[in-house]
């Protein structure tokens, strides 16, 4: 009987870089040794998946590498191997100033502007080495990159290393452990597989981190199976005490404040997914959350949308913000009323779009 590893069809993935890119692309890693990895503000399981990974290939090209964000991650990834060795610029400001400083190269992944850095962009910004984007945001700011890889189709930008990898022939030596790291990014960013997910080359991806023998399963429990019975409440009573809806049921505004925050013991992630939760709601279109920042005096806004009505356009319209069609956030200024006036302004301006959707 065959080996049931070398009996398996044979998988090809699509080209993501045509010939001249790749050569580029090569010659840019050829060149470099020491390599700083980073992603947005407030990293989710996508930017951090993918920096795990990036940073994994890299170093099996002999590269030193260090991953630095600029703010920590939510709890919930914790088990992501190699996420302990990640250096938070919010609490280690000089040690990622100098790693930068002594960078050949910085690599910023699922951000698609220097400013979703933050507080860390002026240190990125005043590092002397080039900077290559690795990303699937709309509208990448490819003037302050020497190289950018935007797919912005694709489901994650886990999805776009993964797909680098493999046409850069890194794929053989990669690990169990990375793949699990990429497979939790394509995951979380697609809502388990929900939505940014139509593309057969996507599957073609995920069948390849099945080689690797990721346990999906395992992954799914500790991502959204491992609440606290703080969380649970939290989210039982932001939707039951704090939820309004508008116009005729197609559109919702919850609120989180930092007292609730406190009194339901919050830790990093509790509120992910929770702007979510109202699309289930029959009819519903869009959902908003608002959540004032537990560090910075501002409200964090976030926006799904489903059923033909995008969010993207209200994020950069109303909220100083943007993201993918369904999936797009923002910021506003205190206090969080009226962060909930500037929502209810906002639905209906689009309350028409609202209505139309189907």
């Amino acid at each position: 009987m065959k080996n049931e590893r070398t009996s398996l069809p044979r998988i090809e993935l699509p080209d993501l870089l045509e010939a001249p890119d790749l050569l580029r692309l090569v010659e840019l890693l050829r060149g470099v040794q020491r390599i700083v990895v980073t992603a947005h503000h407030g990293p989710d399981g996508d930017a951090v998946g993918s920096c795990l990974a990036w940073a994994a290939y890299l170093r099996t090209l002999g590269k030193q590498v260090t991953i630095a964000l600029p703010s920590w991650y939510p709890d919930f990834l914790r088990w992501m191997p190699g996420s302990r060795e990640i250096l938070i610029h919010r609490d280690r400001p000089a040690q990622v100033r100098r790693a930068l400083q002594e960078a050949d190269l910085v690599c910023c992944l699922d951000l698609n502007e220097l400013s979703r850095l933050n507080q860390m962009q002026a240190d990125v910004e005043a590092a002397k080495a080039p900077r290559l984007m690795i990303d699937h945001h709309e509208r990448p700011d490819t003037d302050k990159f020497a190289f950018t890889v935007s797919r912005p189709r694709m489901s994650s930008t886990c999805e776009v290393v993964l797909r680098l990898v493999w046409q850069l022939g890194g794929y053989g030596e990669m690990t169990r452990s990375t793949a699990a790291c990429l497979y939790a990014g394509i995951m979380t960013d697609t809502g388990n597989f929900a939505y940014n997910s139509d593309a057969p080359a996507l599957y073609l991806a995920v069948a390849l981190l099945m080689r690797k023998r990721v346990d999906k399963e395992s992954i799914y429990k500790k991502v959204y199976h491992s609440w606290t019975q703080g969380k649970f409440k939290l989210w039982s009573d932001v939707l039951s005490q704090n939820l309004t809806f508008h116009a005729d049921g197609r559109a919702s505004v919850f609120t989180l404040s930092r007292e609730e925050m406190k009194s339901h013991k919050f830790i990093r992630g509790d509120a992910e997914g929770l702007v979510n939760e109202p699309l289930k709601v029959r009819g519903m279109r869009l959902s908003i959350s608002l959540r004032e920042d537990t560090e910075e005096d501002i409200v964090r806004v976030s926006l799904r949308s489903t059923g033909g009505f995008h969010c993207r356009e209200m994020a950069e319209r109303f909220f100083n913000g943007g993201g993918h069609d369904d999936a797009a956030g923002g910021k506003l200024p205190f206090p969080l009323e009226a962060a909930v006036a500037t929502a209810t302004e906002a639905i209906a301006a689009y309350e028409e779009e609202l209505r139309a959707a189907d």
